[in-house]
């Protein structure tokens, strides 16, 4: 019966070993490495890979670890949606800055029923947030977890996880919540957390457990929060409030855990070479084409 305990408790050891190895390898190259490197940026990008990488591929990004490009996209998504809450909730004034629903409805960015045939609405929804909670909660998710996965992933990689995921949003609310608008990133944030969430959990004992616990916990906690304030929006805001679709988040989430979840774990490969890439966005398109399909023939908007 003590075999169990013993293993795991050596497996504990084993990984705070290798911490170690890693600190003072990272601190070697600090000091004897590039000068223009300094040692301090090599302690963040220690920290980055502890939480977004597993054990085996941590050496080779210290190895290349920079900040060049830096994570431009994540962060210049972030202040168009910023810039976009302020633009309805100060120069366009509403009721209050809590709910903008009178004025994001009327917004071009918003995706409306009735305006389907503008197709760009598909996807700058993302830019349109219904209220403080809204979009503070989006933010602070984006960029908490968008900005290390884009120092370890680079924009590129980062940014078709996000828009997959925000196209798969409003594709699925057309098809499950036809006759509802939509709002919010929430389908972006969400795919980059289902990629992320789907890494910790394969490679649960080579990132850290005790951390891989926390962060797992931290993820559901935040998902059920989210989803419980937009199901109350959706199913509990009076009629005369404007009530929103939820389908998004879990659009978001499945595109995460499919496309996601494959870019994510190819950090040390090349992506297009990986079959399960190829696969993963094979049922993205068969889904885009269904929800094309019945859009145009199907709807009950229509």
């Amino acid at each position: 019966m003590a075999a169990a305990p013993d293993l795991e408790l050596e497996s504990m050891n084993l990984s705070m070993e290798r911490e170690r190895r890693e600190e003072l390898e990272g601190e070697k190259m600090g000091e004897g490495g590039d000068s223009n490197y300094p040692p301090k940026s090599k302690k963040v990008h220690r920290i980055v890979s502890k939480w977004m990488l597993p054990e085996p591929v941590r050496r080779t990004y210290l190895e290349r670890a920079n900040c060049l490009p830096p994570p431009v996209f994540i962060i210049s998504v972030s202040l168009a949606e910023l810039a976009v809450f302020i633009y309805y909730a100060v120069w366009k004034p509403q009721k209050q800055w809590i709910t903008l629903d009178t004025g994001i409805l009327d917004s071009p960015f918003t995706y409306r029923p009735d305006k389907r045939k503008e197709a760009w609405r598909f996807l700058s929804y993302m830019l349109v947030h219904a209220g403080v909670q809204h979009i503070v909660g989006n933010l602070f998710m984006q960029l908490v977890l968008g900005i290390p996965l884009e120092m370890v992933h680079k924009g590129l990689r980062v940014g078709l996880v996000y828009l997959a995921g925000v196209i798969a949003g409003s594709l699925a609310s057309s098809i499950f919540d036809p006759l509802k608008s939509l709002v919010g990133a929430s389908g972006g944030v969400y795919a980059l957390m289902g990629g992320y969430f789907m890494n910790v959990l394969v490679n649960f004992r080579e990132m850290i457990p005790a951390f891989g616990i926390v962060r797992l916990l931290i993820i559901t906690l935040i998902i059920t929060s989210d989803m419980g304030f937009a199901l109350y929006r959706r199913f509990f805001v009076p009629e005369n409030g404007s009530p929103v679709s939820f389908a998004a988040h879990i659009a978001g989430g499945f595109a995460g855990m499919s496309i996601g979840y494959t870019v994510f774990s190819c950090f040390d490969k090349a992506l297009l070479k990986d079959p399960r890439f190829w696969i993963a966005i094979a049922a993205y398109l068969a889904f885009i084409l269904f929800a094309v399909f019945f859009n145009i023939f199907l709807s009950p908007a229509n």
